[in-house]
């Protein structure tokens, strides 16, 4: 359930806006990931479990490499 708080997008879930901002290079953690969720008004109680903590590490990982090539 999401509450309706500035900062959230519409029709995006906590899921979503999880791989968003791996994907950014904006947080460099699983830890700042859900402290962003947070600061959005979004729950991060679905940001668990092993496989999903592993993808969203790939994808931070992946999106930090290109950034610092630049």
């Amino acid at each position: 359930m999401r509450a309706n708080l500035q900062g959230m997008q519409a029709n995006t879930t906590a899921l979503e806006r999880a791989f968003e901002l791996a994907r950014s290079g904006a947080c460099i953690s699983i830890v700042e990931i859900k402290q962003r969720l947070n600061a959005e008004g979004y729950s991060n109680d679905v940001i668990m479990g092993r496989q999903l903590l592993a993808q969203l590490k790939a994808v931070i990982e992946k999106a930090r490499g290109i950034r610092e090539q630049r």
